[in-house]
């Protein structure tokens, strides 16, 4: 049987922007759930995820050492601190939107 759960619930996550690029680091809550992330967490997925807020590619990269993956959002925060109408802080809030993605068990 298959069971939905959030992101949040099998990973951690941490973000940072740097202009209008996002950067999202998920981390596997343990070594045996890095190979879920590898399979369901993909740069299309989150794309979809993000919907309107992601308006360039989004690229991603894997870390085995550490069970981690890096998803690199281009054009995603408005044009960047300076040109964007949306709060600060800006790139940091998407680590948290990201863990409330579902992913399957």
């Amino acid at each position: 049987m298959t069971k939905k759960v959030k992101l949040y619930e099998v990973a951690s996550a941490r973000s940072g922007d740097k202009g209008d690029i996002c950067n999202i680091g998920l981390m596997a809550s343990s070594p045996e759930l890095y190979p879920l992330l590898r399979s369901q967490v993909t740069a299309d997925r989150v794309k979809a995820h993000f919907g309107p807020l992601i308006q360039g590619k989004v690229e991603r990269f894997e870390w085995e050492a550490i069970e981690t993956l890096n998803f690199v959002c281009h054009q995603a925060l408005g044009g960047g601190g300076a040109s964007s109408m949306r709060m600060d802080p800006l790139g940091k809030n998407f680590s948290s939107l990201l863990l409330q993605m579902e992913v399957s068990l």
